[in-house]
């Protein structure tokens, strides 16, 4: 029986030097790619141009990227504005200099950019294709990369869940084993490093369960300095990370040492991890089950489509979502923890609203009507 699951993957694929290629980016990346060939798609049916395809592609990366990181300062660190202008943009750090991306994106940011900027699109261009009319074609490959976004989210171990005891919680374990490897710089002596469940003992409340971290050393490293890296390195690391272990700062690292027939060491570390929520896999599947059932509202009507009606379903089920799942989500930033909803939830609220507006206004009026 499924208990919990423990993530230990890399968000990284490969690095080179100071530059590292995520798992995040990748899947950033393609969510753009395949919803460009689902439009594609979209306007042979309709008999429009595939041009226009490339031009709004380019639209929705811009005003993407842009919306979302905007909108991640204003909404959640706008003393950047102030402390740190330069990071706002610029995807890395001077000193020393280090390729980091674009550290903290908004989706509700993401999702102004795309309504302001499909309406300066709309305006370029010829009767047929009114602002609405493109929305409703728009959400329905935003939902499909907004999936794989949050897949993304999930292989950062970012945007993390409530602590829980539900079957398929998750522990990320991944940035603490990631942290431990990187530890001492080149002195680091860490070969490998995995972690598993510890059957042995029972599971806590509030997603407290046992692990068993084990750490293979290199070939040479003495048991001195196995006994150092352990009791000063990986105990100073795991209370570091309140959020994915339980490992009390003030009581001595709970660890056996191990010689193999070879001569090298292995280490295990029994401590605690926190299984969680993993709220990032929730939107991600929701947003697919969205794009699927928008895909089939269009594919059913196509250029006969009622205008607005695949725009506000699609405002007011993620958004709704969005505000739903909040409930299960740890705050972003400790200024929501004060607020009676997190600035997720406030945000999501007139998303939520224009939606229904839309959606009423589609009902109202004869499919082939369109907004001036």
């Amino acid at each position: 029986m499924i208990s919990y699951i423990i993530w230990n993957g890399s968000p990284e694929i490969f690095s080179i030097g100071t530059f590292a290629l995520r798992w995040y980016g990748l899947l950033f990346a393609l969510g753009f790619l395949l919803s460009q060939q689902v439009l594609y798609y979209i306007y042979r049916k309709e008999g429009k141009p595939e041009k226009d395809v490339d031009t709004l592609t380019i639209y929705m990366v811009v005003a993407t990227i842009l919306g979302a990181r905007l909108g991640h300062v204003i909404f959640y660190q706008p003393e950047l504005f102030v402390t740190d202008p330069l990071s706002i943009l610029l995807p890395f750090e001077f000193s020393p200099f280090k390729f980091t991306g674009l550290q903290g994106l908004a989706s509700h940011g993401g999702a102004f950019g795309i309504l302001f900027a499909l309406w300066l699109y709309s305006r370029k261009k010829k009767p047929g294709q009114n602002y609405i009319q493109v929305l409703d074609r728009i959400v329905i490959v935003v939902a499909l990369t907004g999936a794989l976004i949050r897949f993304g989210n999930f292989f950062n171990s970012e945007i993390i869940g409530l602590p829980s005891n539900n079957p398929l919680s998750v522990v990320f374990i991944n940035r603490v084993t990631e942290s431990i490897k990187d530890s001492k710089g080149g002195n680091n002596p860490v070969e490998y490093i995995t972690v598993e469940k510890d059957r042995s003992l029972p599971e806590g409340s509030k997603g407290r369960v046992p692990i068993n971290i084990y750490i293979i050393f290199k070939n040479g490293t003495s048991q001195p300095d196995a006994v150092s890296f352990l009791e000063w390195d990986v105990k100073r690391t795991l209370p570091f990370y309140t959020e994915f272990v339980d490992e009390p700062p003030s009581t001595p690292l709970n660890y056996k040492i191990d010689v193999d027939p070879n001569g090298s060491l292995g280490a295990r570390i029994s401590t605690f991890g926190i299984a969680r929520h993993p709220a990032q896999l929730y939107e991600s599947i929701s947003c697919v089950i969205l794009f699927l059932i928008l895909f089939m509202m269009w594919f059913k009507h196509k250029e006969n489509l009622p205008t607005g009606r695949i725009f506000g379903v699609f405002m007011i089920v993620l958004w709704s979502l969005r505000f739903a799942y909040e409930f299960l989500k740890e705050n972003q930033v400790s200024f929501e923890d004060k607020l009676p909803l997190n600035m997720g939830q406030i945000l999501s609220i007139p998303l939520v609203i224009v939606g229904i507006l839309i959606l009423i206004w589609s009902y109202r009026n004869q499919p082939s009507k369109t907004l001036p």
